[in-house]
Order: structure tokens, then sequence, then C-alpha cells
């Protein structure tokens, strides 16, 4: 396999684009107060995060998950698929790992069912916005 079509900057890119949903998907406009009242958090809760750190992190985390994304997504280019496509290959792979790892997680910490579908539902559009930017970028 030729992986030469990887680059940075798709990898950056899509990690930035999880920031763009989740400001979406966690803002006033959708879930945002939803997600906060289920994880339990009060406004002072949040506003005493390290807010540097945890975008630091959040980055990080997301750059690896574009990284293997982007691995995958050069399989399915390589069969000649559209950037819709490795998209959609993102989000089968989102919903065999990632969809079910919180599943379990959500299910022994108890957590409500609204808030691991609100959660999930941000990781299955932010790896369906990274496929469809990384098999752009091929």
């Amino acid at each position: 396999m030729d992986f030469s079509g990887i680059n940075i900057w798709e990898l950056i890119v899509a990690s930035l684009s999880t920031f763009v949903v989740g400001f979406i998907w966690y803002g006033n406009l959708l879930f945002g107060k939803s997600w906060q009242k289920l994880a339990g958090l009060s406004e002072e809760d949040i506003a005493k995060g390290n807010i540097a750190l945890i975008y630091g992190v959040a980055f990080v985390l997301n750059f690896v998950a574009a990284a293997f994304i982007s691995i995958f997504a050069e399989i399915a280019m390589m069969l000649g698929t559209s950037a819709f496509l490795a998209g959609l290959f993102a989000v089968v792979l989102c919903i065999g790992f990632v969809a079910t790892s919180f599943g379990v997680n959500f299910l022994f910490s108890r957590k409500p069912l609204k808030l691991y579908l609100i959660d999930v539902g941000y990781m299955v559009v932010s790896f369906f916005v990274m496929g469809v930017i990384i098999g752009a970028w091929r």
C-alpha cells in the first residue's frame, strides 16, 4: 500500500473540523444545555476547567483519530470511492469502534441513554466530516 497521499495538513484540518462540529453540536443551538444537564456539569464546573489543556489534548486525540481515518480512507480511495464515501467509511469505523466502546462505558457508569446518543452522535458526525475532508484531499 502506498500511503504517500497522507499529509500533515489534511490531518490538521480534519482535527480542527471536530471543534467546529463540537461548537455547533454542544452549543446552545443543538444539544449544549441538554448535554450539560445530563453530564451533571454546572456553569461553575465548566468555568473551572483548564480550557487550554482540554482543547490541546482534544486536538491531539482528534489528530490521532484523523491519522487512523486517513489510513482507512486511503484504502477506501484505492477502491475508487469518493470523498463522501470516505466519510461514510469513517462513520462505519466510528459505529464499529467508538459507539460500541462508548456504549460499554456508559452502561457501567450508568449514564443516561440520551447523553450517550448526544456524545455518540457528535462522534459520528465528526468522523464523517473528517472522512470527507481526508477523502477530498486525495
